[in-house]
């Protein structure tokens, strides 16, 4: 499916902006809307190559800049030290709140975007963008949500807060639910999985879990962690469960 692209500026509702690329299904038609993470790295040629590929499979892709108070839009970091300093240096600065509210505005902007059908909305990240997710699928009105490697889920770390709270939050979760991790990870160890299943188990969440034998960060194009093959996979289990529960 041919997609359009471009980059917006959603307004918020204290006054700022959050740079969001969206990309969509070029046809005439309604389409379920996706509000999708980033890593640390912000919107970088990886990611928009994720949502793109995501519109295509007919979609109405949002990607916010994640640290939009703090950065100039349109800032990129680089995968290198000093883009990995700053990137975690901006989530130690922004309060779960911040984070959370983004989350409601960039929602509601799909819910009034002309290609988004009315009441379809899924989220999806990476990395922290995985966490973000996570707590996207706390929002009543999102019924699908695919955490892809979702690092602080089992510890609680997130942004300025000591304890963003998300496991104690999960009988919120009122859609399905997909995690996909890499067994070679070291961001989110055996133990710390294990955590999240039994936290999910006991509220009888639906969810479901894919093991990759793969790095972290091994869906990003870019660099030695990524794993081609796992790639693939782990994207059409996101294209399975959207399809599924917007069907």
């Amino acid at each position: 499916m041919k997609i359009t692209s471009d980059y917006v500026d959603v307004p918020s509702p204290d006054g700022g902006q959050i740079r969001t690329f969206v990309a969509a299904p070029q046809s005439e038609g309604k389409y379920p809307g996706i509000i999708f993470y980033s890593d640390i790295f912000q919107l970088t040629p990886p990611m928009v190559r994720s949502c793109s590929r995501l519109a295509g499979y007919g979609f109405v892709v949002a990607a916010p800049e994640i640290y939009n108070r703090l950065e100039p839009p349109g800032l990129v970091l680089q995968f290198d030290d000093a883009g990995k300093d700053r990137g975690l240096d901006d989530a130690r600065k922004t309060p779960v709140a911040h984070f959370d509210a983004d989350c409601r505005t960039v929602l509601n902007y799909l819910n009034q975007h002309p290609k988004a059908a009315e009441a379809k909305i899924g989220a999806a990240g990476f990395c922290i963008g995985g966490h973000l997710a996570f707590r996207a699928a706390l929002q009543p009105d999102v019924s699908g949500t695919v955490c892809f490697y979702g690092t602080g889920i089992h510890n609680g770390a997130l942004g300025a807060d000591a304890d963003a709270g998300s496991l104690a939050r999960v009988s919120e979760i009122g859609g399905e639910l997909l995690l996909v991790w890499g067994t070679l990870d070291p961001h989110i160890p055996e133990e710390g999985r294990d955590t999240i299943e039994a936290a999910l188990k006991a509220a009888n969440s639906s969810f479901s879990q894919r093991h990759y034998e793969a790095e972290h960060t091994f869906m990003r194009d870019e660099g030695e962690r990524h794993d081609p093959e796992a790639s693939d996979k782990a994207f059409g289990e996101m294209i399975r469960l959207f399809r599924h529960v917007f069907a």
